[in-house]
């Protein structure tokens, strides 16, 4: 594989094909991803739920993000690493650079927002200077207190009208990549239709333009996977042969299924 750039992965949109993410949070698997050529790896606050055991990603702080991009910098030459930005680390334009440039220092190519419209303003200051942005709608488990616990999201025709809008106002704001969680597939499907840019769906269908799983999920070892997920690890003989499927079956067409949908 060669080293995943933006570029790459509007490429392989426009081509019509589909690419592969998955979160990591250390070295060893990011080895382990990086051998079985996954387009791109996320250091997720999801660190907060399966490595910290918290119930929500809300206590994650923006140094224990840095720490994780650091030690996952170290097993990855060629996938496009991104960071999350966690909890009320970009509430202002301001906090927001100041964040992004830590972690971009840590070495995250790519910082990822939970949000839409409102954050316009701040994903135009972080691409004009120079930090690539992944926004993120849908579910968005930052809010998860706001929107009444974990629910898909845009199963009204306004709901998902008004996603659709936003995520157009980010793709003009400046936004590379677009994560969309926990939604029906005809509105996954419509997002990706309606952008330029590639749209990364977690529970939202087999339309998008790529997958993303949280690492624990998809080996079966998180306490309660969600709906949207799968095993691999369940018909593998190792953690390199379950990632290496995961990434094939998403390349393929194959994941998601009907049974991981809504």
């Amino acid at each position: 594989m060669k080293t995943t750039t933006i570029d790459n992965l509007k490429a392989i949109k426009a081509d019509g094909n589909k690419f592969a993410a998955i979160t990591a949070y250390d070295f060893s698997f990011a080895s382990l991803i990086e051998a079985a050529e996954i387009e791109v790896t996320l250091v997720g606050d999801s660190l907060g739920n399966v490595i910290q055991g918290q119930d929500t990603t809300l206590p994650v702080t923006v140094d224990e993000m840095a720490y994780h991009t650091a030690a996952v910098k170290r097993g990855i030459a060629r996938s496009l690493l991104v960071t999350d930005m966690p909890f009320m680390s970009y509430g202002t334009e301001v906090q927001a650079l100041d964040s992004a440039a830590i972690l971009m220092q840590a070495g995250a190519q790519m910082v990822k927002l939970e949000g839409g419209e409102w954050l316009a303003n701040t994903v135009y200051s972080l691409a004009e200077r120079g930090i690539p942005v992944c926004g993120h709608v849908g579910l968005t488990p930052q809010s998860v207190h706001k929107l009444g616990g974990y629910k898909v999201q845009g199963r009204e025709d306004a709901a998902a009208q008004k996603m659709l809008a936003e995520a157009k106002v980010l793709e003009e704001a400046g936004a590379d990549l677009l994560v969309v969680e926990c939604v029906p597939s005809s509105l996954g499907k419509a997002l990706a239709q309606l952008l330029d840019i590639p749209v990364i769906g977690i529970g939202a269908g087999p339309d998008t333009d790529a997958q993303v799983l949280v690492l624990h999920d998809m080996l079966g070892i998180s306490r309660k996977p969600p709906k949207f997920s799968k095993n691999y690890l369940a018909q593998a003989s190792s953690i390199q042969e379950a990632i290496s499927t995961y990434g094939n079956e998403v390349r393929g067409g194959v994941f998601p299924g009907p049974e991981h949908c809504f």
